[in-house]
């Protein structure tokens, strides 16, 4: 080695420990009050600095171009840019895509109504609030990481911005709309193309996000199943974090796909179908759970010790997987597993059925094998799903050949949300619209815009006021820097690179902000209004008279909309709640009717999104109604299974004459067990409850195996739907309100 290199390898070896001695590695790096200021984590600062940096060049050549308004292009490359490389591809996708649609809708609104305003202005708020609508029924969780909601998102932006410069001046609306279309493609372009620059060795990352993922996601599921087979009677609170986890694990997937480029195969769809496994694995603890707590089931000793082997199992399953890449140790030792829960069905009705030197046992004996019986089934079907996620895992980890295999994005649509946040959207549009109209303000046009922007952006939520109220914050920050920076700090440069130096500290403290999860969205107001408000131009600068002009319609737009939004069609926990649980009634009583039976997958889904849902609208609601909305809410999942399973055995027609009649008027009394009131739960428990009786009676004077064991399978979905209905019966029967005073 030359002197050269090895001067090289030791500035290399200084600057590495520099860098650990400012973040060191494995050491959480706090965000909290001022931190994420004065001391940011390096992931944070890079991602500041590169898109500080990306935005000024996009401002730079849009300057260079003489573009008549520059300002977007920094703004674009703001609002595009994310922290991971499938971030920020997946989001300029949509981008690009929504600011194709909304350019040409834009064209046609003011070729249309050039000279009408309030036909302008109606369409105007109809096209922004139809963008919403569809918006709300694309696939995914309607959250501000979902790109394809965005893609509508952003064909509002665009189809406002444009229409509203258009038609001061419409005929020249197709130079501005092009000249608009150029900013955002410039942005996106750049912002691509420098993040690309940053990212080292990007498809194995991704497949390392993966497994991560899905290694977070099955060790909290198997801890929680641990706990529940130990007795945990807090097993709840761990069953709420785990299925939050699993959907934020799922959202995230399609980011890893793009990252690993087009070589890849269907490593993502193969860990959408893990994760889903894995709430499936959820989904039969909470059987096995109602199977243990049933009246006068005590666990036997065959029981205890196989669940303690499981429990060691589940403890250290994940450490085993992440330890090495082959799954055959780990299924080996769950094979060994199932075949025990197999066996210990098989001996529990050798000993009730007799044999050739033993007689069969006496009722009350035959009683007790049979709750064993049903709890090693139980275990052993939740062995089972946690096999398949651990197959499935396997296939996202290690490609395979020829593999068709495809898994897609579940999509959950509300019809009457998505209608709620159109006409919200479109009246708050319109509102803005008579004001300009009546008063005749000169910035009218302005304040349109900005109204028109933060509906396009937050009216697919379903909290938009509290979104505007932080995006109002940012704005308020912005403004006060824009005014230092337009009234002291600008007038002085002449050159751009001067310019440049000049607003690169402030762009900066905006992407470190970003990273603070409580001024996320203050962070991206601030980013996006702090170059309109800078207004810069060749051949000219931004005038006090101008920027309060800006600055004002900026303000009042963002508290315009934030009071719309409190009074129009307002955000109400408590009625959320109630429809969730009218539909969770009816739903019940469509799977037990319905000729399509929907698959256990999709009932585990559906609640699990239900479940976050309630979460993340939770606000201040106390803890005790939040536990018990979600303790129905699985119940009703659990319930919705058992009823699907429940049918499986009728159309299979393998019990007795007598067992399917019982069985078939069980499921007819649950057809009509929901309806706002009066909803037959009573009728429903007790038909459960004689359904159970009888079975348990037939069951004793079966003397066909296979017989026997399909109406062991049909006693467990009973006695497991007995037992959700009498623990919950609050919330399944109709009749009862359910308010929040009946749970306090």
């Amino acid at each position: 080695m030359n002197s050269l290199e090895l001067s090289l390898l030791q500035f290399q070896t200084r600057i590495v420990a520099f860098l650990r001695r400012l973040w060191p590695p494995g050491v959480p790096v706090r965000q909290d009050h001022m931190r994420w200021l004065f001391a940011p984590g390096l992931f944070t600062f890079g991602y500041a600095l590169r898109t500080t940096i990306t935005s000024l060049i996009a401002l730079g050549i849009a300057l260079w171009w003489e573009l008549g308004s520059p300002q977007w292009a920094a703004l674009t490359v703001w609002m595009v840019a994310q922290g991971t490389r499938g971030k920020s591809v997946a989001k300029a996708r949509w981008h690009l895509f929504g600011m194709v649609v909304g350019t040409i809708c834009a064209v046609l609104l003011v070729a249309a109504f050039p000279q009408a305003p309030l036909m302008f202005i109606l369409m105007l708020a109809v096209g922004i609030g139809t963008f919403c609508f569809i918006g709300t029924l694309l696939p995914g969780p309607a959250t501000m990481t979902n790109y394809r909601i965005h893609g509508m998102r952003a064909s509002g932006f665009t189809y406002a911005i444009i229409s509203l410069d258009g038609i001061a001046d419409p005929q020249h609306i197709f130079m501005i709309a092009m000249s608009r279309a150029t900013y955002i493609v410039l942005g996106i372009v750049l912002e691509s193309t420098v993040s690309s620059l940053f990212q080292y060795r990007l498809g194995a990352r991704a497949q390392d996000r993966l497994t991560h993922n899905f290694l977070t996601a099955i060790d909290g599921a198997g801890q929680t199943l641990a706990s529940l087979l130990a007795g945990d009677s807090d097993v709840l609170k761990k069953a709420r974090q785990v299925f939050t986890n699993i959907t934020t694990l799922s959202d995230q997937i399609e980011f890893a796909e793009v990252e690993m480029g087009a070589q890849r195969g269907h490593e993502g769809d193969h860990a959408r179908a893990a994760l889903a496994r894995v709430a499936m694995l959820l989904s039969r603890g909470l059987d096995l759970a109602a199977l243990i707590h049933i009246p006068g089931n005590v666990p036997g000793a065959a029981f205890n010790a196989t669940s303690a082997k499981v429990q060691a199992f589940l403890r250290d399953m994940a450490g085993q997987l992440e330890m090495t890449d082959d799954i055959h140790p780990v299924l080996a030792t769950l094979s060994a597993l199932q075949a025990e829960c197999r066996q210990s069905v098989a001996d529990s009705l050798e000993d009730e059925m007799g044999s050739a030197t033993s007689d069969p046992a006496p009722p009350a004996v035959a009683h007790i094998l049979s709750q064993q019986r049903m709890l090693h089934y139980g275990l052993g079907k939740m062995l089972d799903e946690l096999e398949q996620a651990i197959i499935q895992f396997d296939a996202s980890r290690h490609p395979l050949r020829h593999d068709h295999f495809h898994y897609r994005i579940k999509t959950f649509r509300d019809w009457q949300q998505a209608f709620t946040n159109s006409l919200r959207a479109s009246v708050t549009i319109f509102g803005s619209g008579l004001i300009w109209v009546t008063t005749a303000w000169s910035s009218g046009l302005t304040f349109m815009m900005f109204v028109s922007i933060v509906c396009s952006l937050f009216s697919t939520l379903e909290k938009p006021a509290l979104a505007t109220k932080a995006f109002l914050g940012g704005a308020i920050w912005a403004s006060v820097m824009a005014a230092v920076l337009v009234l002291w700090v600008l007038p002085t440069p002449s050159t751009y690179e001067v310019m440049a130096m000049c607003l690169m500290v402030p762009m900066l403290m905006g992407g470190l902000a970003f990273a603070y999860p409580v001024l996320i969205l203050g962070a991206v107001s601030y980013n996006l209004f702090l170059p309109i408000l800078l207004g810069p131009g060749n051949q000219s600068r931004l005038d006090e008279v101008s920027f309060f002009n800006t600055a004002m319609p900026l303000i009042l737009g963002l508290w315009y909309s934030m009071w719309v939004f409190r009074i129009v069609l307002p955000f109400d926990t408590n009625d959320m709640r109630w429809q969730m649980r009218t539909r969770i009634l009816r739903g019940l009583r469509h799977v037990a009717r319905s000729r399509t039976l929907p698959t256990t997958l999709y009932v585990v889904e559906r609640n699990v999104d239900r479940f976050v849902r309630l979460l993340t609208d939770a606000e201040n609601t106390p803890d005790a109604i939040i536990d018990a909305y979600l303790q129905g809410i699985l119940s009703a999942m659990t319930i919705g299974l058992n009823i699907i399973r429940l049918r499986g055995i009728l159309e299979r027609h393998l019990l007795p004459p007598a067992a399917q009649e019982v069985v078939t008027e069980m499921m007819a009394r649950m057809a009509q067990f929901s309806g706002r009131y009066g909803g037959h739960y009573g009728r429903t428990a007790r038909a459960t409850k004689f359904a159970i009786d009888r079975i348990q009676n037939m069951t004793q004077q079966e003397g066909n195996l296979g017989v026997r064991l399909e109406m062991n399978g049909a006693l467990v979905c009973l006695y497991v739907i007995s037992y959700e209905l009498d623990n919950n019966q609050k919330f399944f029967d109709a009749s009862s309100p359910y308010l929040d005073p009946v749970l306090t």
